[in-house]
């Protein structure tokens, strides 16, 4: 998961980008970058960090025009240790296109070779955004040969980019001289929506709270397969570019990646996760009797919503029972378990006095890997609690993710090839309860009939895009050159700033 962000305006954008991008720090916190463009003259600052480290007031001055984009990154393909992999990327034919993208390409690796062999262009890196990039400029190159630039011609382009690449994609551009291009994978995968300033400011951004938080009006989601094209004077151009576009988002935005004050195609992401709580909830009764459970306490941060209604619901207090401390650093590149584990202290504190003597309920968005689910019941434990039962609001994850979640391989998930009661023995909890699949579906699904379904892979093994087999994913993660695990279940999740503060 990335964040991106993409403003035609008729004043500077330095400012208004890098304000849209610390309202999506929670989407990517490995490296960030801004392109703006003044006259035909693009300028570029990105490096790896966090958006306040890499932003000075010296890269804000250097950053003029009333055109640009922005991306947070999150890396899923390529180097996570190369700032050469930060984002956006630049081609400077035709025209100078700028290009960042949220997302993962599933045949990235076919596509360099063909980029080599047919299209004559050289792919340097090991991000699959160069490959999108390099595909895109060619397309757009095609349908320009020797006539100006107009929106039909980006039209066929990305309908061409659509035919050539697999997995998914949101992506921002900008044609310098020309306006900003916008397009959405034929299945809607990863999120994208547009708005409009009082002041006719055009934005495009990952998600809605960006739009909000920044004064823009929600105008709408950008359709899976739809094109935006947004000229220089702020005139909108939108099309329908895939043959046969369906949605069906990333059931994951709504379970944890996404903050929750977001609306994501037509769903609010807190509605989903209380829905989540309510069907946890049910699942709960039929394992453990709520009058075993004397309390309910969240995992900071993302499963609160979920927790407080499974709690109103079974009439059980609700318990804050943990403290994290937002300035310790990532654990999941430490080398180590027992390095990883005293991190995993340093960064949640429990609170003795909510545990001591008491059953307690712990409730997690998910359950990844289970070493920071199996650190965290021992805490409960360590504090007092008699017994402890853990409940995660979403299935067991089973499957590996390749549209841009960079989950483990499947060997490195705790849930694949295991019982449920051998993950709670693994844990360490008196009792374990998972999400059922359909439940969750159900769940967040009856919030948007328009719906066409949801991509689950990681819970059901469906891939939606209807490519992939073992030997891709196989593929897919051998691409992953040099990367630490950022998401390593809680753990990493800890070092992820709070979207409900980001």
């Amino acid at each position: 998961m990335c964040g991106i962000v993409g403003v035609v305006s008729q004043g500077p954008v330095n400012q208004l980008i890098y304000d849209a991008l610390l309202l999506l720090q929670h989407r990517g916190q490995d490296a960030a970058g801004i392109v703006t463009q003044q006259g035909r003259k693009v300028y570029m600052h990105k490096a790896k960090g966090m958006v306040r480290d890499v932003f000075r007031t010296r890269n804000m001055r250097a950053l003029p025009g009333n055109v640009g984009l922005g991306q947070v990154r999150y890396p899923t393909a390529g180097n996570a240790y190369s700032e050469e992999e930060a984002q956006p990327f630049y081609v400077n034919a035709p025209f100078g296109i700028t290009l960042a993208h949220n997302g993962n390409l599933t045949n990235a690796q076919a596509l360099k070779a063909e980029l080599f062999s047919t299209d004559h262009r050289h792919i340097n890196t090991e991000s699959d955004t160069e490959v999108l990039v390099n595909v895109f400029a060619h397309e757009l190159e095609r349908t320009t040969r020797n006539v100006p630039l107009t929106p039909q011609d980006v039209f066929a382009a990305v309908a061409n980019v659509h035919r050539r690449i697999r997995g998914s994609y949101a992506v921002v551009a900008l044609v310098a001289g020309h306006g900003l291009v916008a397009f959405r994978d034929p299945f809607g995968i990863r999120p994208l929506c547009i708005g409009v300033g009082a002041d006719g400011t055009v934005m495009v951004a990952s998600e809605s709270v960006t739009l909000e938080g920044t004064g823009h009006r929600f105008e709408r989601d950008i359709a899976p397969g739809e094109c935006v094209f947004v000229d220089m004077q702020g005139q909108v151009h939108a099309a329908q570019c895939a043959q046969d576009p369906k949605l069906s988002p990333c059931i994951f935005e709504y379970v944890y990646l996404a903050r929750p004050d977001s609306v994501l195609d037509g769903i609010s992401v807190y509605q989903a996760r209380l829905n989540l709580g309510e069907t946890l909830a049910k699942r709960v009764i039929s394992t453990v009797p709520p009058n075993e459970i004397d309390v309910v306490i969240p995992i900071p941060e993302s499963s609160r919503p979920s927790a407080m209604q499974l709690a109103q619901l079974l009439g059980i207090p609700y318990r804050e029972g943990f403290v994290k401390n937002r300035y310790v650093g990532r654990t999941f590149i430490m080398p180590g378990q027992a390095v990883r584990k005293r991190s995993v202290r340093q960064k949640l504190n429990a609170i003795a006095s909510e545990f001591a003597g008491r059953n307690v309920l712990l409730v997690d968005d998910s359950i990844v890997r289970g070493t920071t689910s199996r650190e965290i019941v021992q805490m409960a434990r360590d504090a007092g609690a008699r017994k402890v039962y853990m409940a995660s609001a979403a299935p067991p994850v089973r499957f590996p993710n390749v549209y841009g979640i960079d989950m483990p391989t499947a060997t490195e998930l705790v849930a694949h090839g295991r019982t449920v009661e051998q993950v709670r023995e693994i844990i360490g909890c008196d009792a374990l309860i998972y999400q059922d699949v359909e439940g969750m579906k159900n769940a967040i699904g009856k919030l948007n009939a328009r719906l066409d379904g949801f991509d689950a892979s990681c819970f059901d093994g469906v891939y939606v895009t209807g490519d992939i087999n073992p030997e891709d994913i196989a593929r897919i993660n051998e691409a992953r050159v040099g990367q630490e695990d950022p998401l390593e279940e809680t753990t990493s999740r800890l070092s992820i700033p709070n979207p409900q503060e980001a």
